[in-house]
């Protein structure tokens, strides 16, 4: 595990306007400015609001069944790492004790974090994912030239924009606070370099 551990905490979860039955789980960075959003299932979305919104389903959900094995077996969950990102898919590790020995659970990161959640443990990532995925939050306005820019720009496929516009989009992106959107810019913006 990374030496640069850097804390997140769940800011929100919204449905995805792009993807059918997919939401955007946005995490942040404790202390900081920087925006990491995930897209996630709908099965996985509802499993984190359930337990965000402290709701008790008639029957065990899948991850109400992981806790409940963990305690049985007293398995000890420590914390939730969102390790890696490759070609635009996020990977993550739920950090697990048993009897004093520390053993690491690969992981999709809406798994892991529904888990965690269960668990009340802390989220972390590290430096480079958040310097490649991650969205800094700004207040910085746009003037009335870059707003009838962007607005041109959005009639054309978003592969076609340059990178200028495309951070142009970002920008109008995150000051309506569409971080499904947003990610979808940053994946493209990351494929160019």
């Amino acid at each position: 595990m990374a030496n640069d551990k850097i804390k997140l905490e769940i800011l929100g979860l919204s449905s995805s306007q792009s993807q059918s039955g997919s939401f955007a789980l946005v995490l942040g960075e404790t202390g900081g400015n920087r925006r990491l959003p995930i897209i996630i299932g709908m099965f996985e979305a509802q499993a984190i609001a359930i337990e965000i919104e402290k709701i008790v389903p008639n029957r065990p959900m899948t991850h109400d069944l992981f806790k409940t094995f963990s305690h049985n077996f007293e398995i000890e969950i420590k914390e939730i790492y969102i390790s890696d990102l490759k070609e635009g898919v996020f990977f993550a590790r739920i950090i697990c004790e048993h009897e004093g020995k520390v053993f690491e659970i690969d992981s999709r990161p809406s798994d892991a974090i529904a888990i965690g959640l269960r668990f009340n443990v802390d989220f972390f990532t590290n430096e480079s994912i958040l310097t490649e995925a991650g969205i800094v939050l700004t207040d910085e306005f746009e003037d009335e030239i870059v707003e009838r820019e962007v607005g041109k720009s959005e009639n054309k496929n978003i592969e076609d924009l340059s990178s200028s516009e495309l951070e142009k989009l970002l920008n109008e992106a995150l000051d309506k606070e569409d971080y499904e959107k947003a990610a979808h810019i940053r994946d493209v913006l990351n494929k160019r370099n």
